[in-house]
This record gives C-alpha cells, sequence and structure tokens, in this order.
C-alpha cells in the first residue's frame, strides 16, 4: 500500500515537473513574441488619411504627410487615403471605416474631416492639417495651445492683420470690401470676423457675402462684385474648389480678389498671404510619428503654425487690372 502511494506521488510530481516546463516554454514564447511586436523596426503602422476634397493646398499636405511619414518609417507604415469629395457626411462615413478598422492613427485633412474623426473616436490619436482654427473646429473654450483630447495637428491661418493690410495697400482707393465664404465651413466664419475688425480700422466698409454650397456661388459673387470695389476669400474649401467659377464672374467685372491661400489666388485671385501646406503636412507627419513610435501624447502637443509666409501675387489678373505691386511680393507661377 505504502508502495503504491509512493508511486502515485511520483507521478503526480512528474506531471506537474511537465506542466511547468510547458508553460515555462509557452510564456517565453509570448514574452519573445511581445518583444518583437513592440520592435519599431518590426511593426507596421497603419495610418488613415481623410482629406476632404482634392484641391492644390489639401493635395500639398497630403504629400507633406506621406513624405515626413515614410522618410521616418520607409515601408513600415501603410495609408488608407481616402477622399471626402467636399462632402463632410463623407467624411463621417471615412472615419468611421477608420476606426472599425481600427487603424493606429487618423489623419484628417482639413476641418469637416477633423470634426468627423473627432466624433468617431476619442481613443486613437487624430493628427489634422489644414485647418484655421482648432478651438473654433473643436469648439474648445480657453484654448491654449493644446487640445487636451486625442487630437493635435498644423493650422493654416496666415496673420489676418497682414492680410488686410495688403488689400490696402494693393486697392489704396477701395471703399468697399466683400467677404466671400461658404456659410457650412466654421473656420471661414472665424476668418470673416477676426478680418473684418482689421478691415474696419483701416476705413473700409465691410459686408460678408455667403453661400451654402456650390450651387449659389455664382450668383452670390455676382452679387458681390456689383457691390464692392474688392473681394477677400478666406481659406474656404468651397472656395477653392469653385475657384474657376468665381473667376468667370470677377474677371469680366474688374473687381479683384485677396486670397486667403495661393490655391485660392492662382484660381481667381490677384494677390495672398502664402504659407506652404507642404510644410505644414511635413511637420503633422512629424507630430505623427512622436506619437506612434515615441508614445508622445496628441492631448498635450501643441497644435503647430505655419511660419514665415510670404506675399505673393497674380501678374496677369494685376496687370490686366492695372495694379501695382510692389517689389516684396514674389509672382505665383501660372
Amino acid at each position: 500500500m505504502k508502495n503504491t502511494v509512493k508511486r502515485i506521488l511520483s507521478v503526480i510530481m512528474a506531471l506537474a515537473i511537465v506542466t511547468v516546463v510547458f508553460a515555462s516554454c509557452g510564456n517565453t514564447s509570448e514574452e519573445t513574441t511581445a518583444a518583437d511586436a513592440t520592435n519599431a523596426g518590426d511593426k507596421v503602422y497603419n495610418v488613415g488619411i481623410c482629406q476632404l476634397v482634392q484641391h492644390d493646398a489639401l493635395d500639398a499636405a497630403t504629400e507633406g504627410f506621406k513624405k515626413a511619414l515614410t522618410d521616418k518609417l520607409g515601408d513600415n507604415v501603410k495609408f488608407d487615403e481616402q477622399n471626402a469629395s467636399n462632402e463632410p457626411t463623407n467624411c463621417t462615413t471615412i472615419c468611421g471605416t477608420f476606426v472599425s478598422n481600427n487603424v493606429d492613427l487618423i489623419m484628417a485633412n482639413a476641418t469637416p474631416a477633423l470634426t468627423a474623426a473627432a466624433t468617431a473616436t476619442a481613443d486613437i490619436p487624430i493628427v489634422a492639417t489644414s485647418v484655421t482654427d482648432f478651438a473654433t473646429a473643436l469648439d474648445i473654450k480657453d484654448f491654449s495651445g493644446a487640445t487636451g483630447i486625442n487630437v493635435t495637428g498644423t493650422a493654416d491661418l496666415a496673420p489676418l492683420d497682414e492680410q488686410a493690410k495688403m488689400i490696402k495697400e494693393l486697392v489704396p482707393d477701395a471703399k468697399k470690401v466683400g467677404i466671400l465664404y461658404c456659410s457650412a465651413e466654421a473656420n471661414s466664419k472665424y476668418q470673416s470676423d477676426v478680418i473684418t475688425g482689421y478691415l474696419t480700422e483701416l476705413g473700409f466698409e465691410v459686408k460678408e457675402y455667403t453661400f451654402t454650397d456650390s450651387n449659389d456661388i455664382s450668383s452670390v459673387t455676382t452679387t458681390a462684385a456689383e457691390n464692392c470695389d474688392v473681394l477677400f476669400a478666406p481659406t474656404d474649401n468651397t472656395v477653392a474648389n469653385n475657384a474657376e467659377a468665381i473667376a468667370n464672374v470677377l474677371e469680366p467685372a474688374g473687381v479683384p480678389l485677396v486670397a486667403g491661400e495661393s490655391g485660392i489666388c492662382k484660381g481667381c485671385g490677384i494677390a495672398t498671404l502664402s504659407i506652404s501646406y507642404y510644410d505644414i503636412g511635413y511637420k503633422a507627419g512629424e507630430m505623427a510619428y512622436e506619437i506612434l513610435v515615441n508614445g508622445k501624447d496628441p492631448a498635450t502637443m501643441n497644435v503647430e503654425y505655419a511660419s514665415n509666409p510670404v506675399k505673393m501675387y497674380m501678374e496677369n489678373r494685376c496687370t490686366a487690372l492695372e495694379i501695382a505691386v510692389p517689389d516684396t511680393y514674389e509672382a505665383i507661377a501660372e
């Protein structure tokens, strides 16, 4: 009986030893896999890009963003690049898909893309670019530089006081300034409110001319041209996407337009205080790298702004309108 008990105990002990050994081997394998997964050189990062619409400025920002990440990660970053065709509802669908696919990061190019991404997720990091004012876009009160949520990025706003001075500089005899923008774009309204103050200080009479979408842009532009000496268009995606239609109204009417960015200016304007959308996109890509690889928290990362804006002009339109352009302006290639 005693021998039987001893044999049973020996078997139990042997089984226990085998179990421990196999468990130990299993843990080692899991730990090795985890270590491999955390190796930045092996991980492939999946980034969803939601761009509101295709036009020169936003295209350049996306190009810069992708270049920054591929410069740093090579083949270890994959992009799912989607264009919303200027439909905010498409931004919502696109960002929802990114969340369902559990991407590592969302890049939101333009304000409606940002608001859609921020609504879709509070967990996945979001890096936005081509956004005029993050506080307005995200409805943040007492904004001090960082959003406090899973969002950071780069802004595309050039100094509005300098843009107001450009209007005075280029069209010194003008009395009435019309501000042309899409009422659906909150950041355009923000720019209009701010520059109105500066224009009023310079002695201009200012009036807003807004349209709801591309369907009424020609008629609204016609009304503005009939009642104003010069127009100002902020960094507005609908304006950018319909610059040719605006030019078709303003050029025969002989009314100049100062634009908030170079793409709009090239399409229908005489001058702009230009930033590089490629550069702000590239900076956004660098910020994305810091989040993905170095664990930075977007909630604490200050929004970055474009540096060294440049005064630029369209030579053909300025010549046609007999506008004298100072030597401090650079010509936009036509």
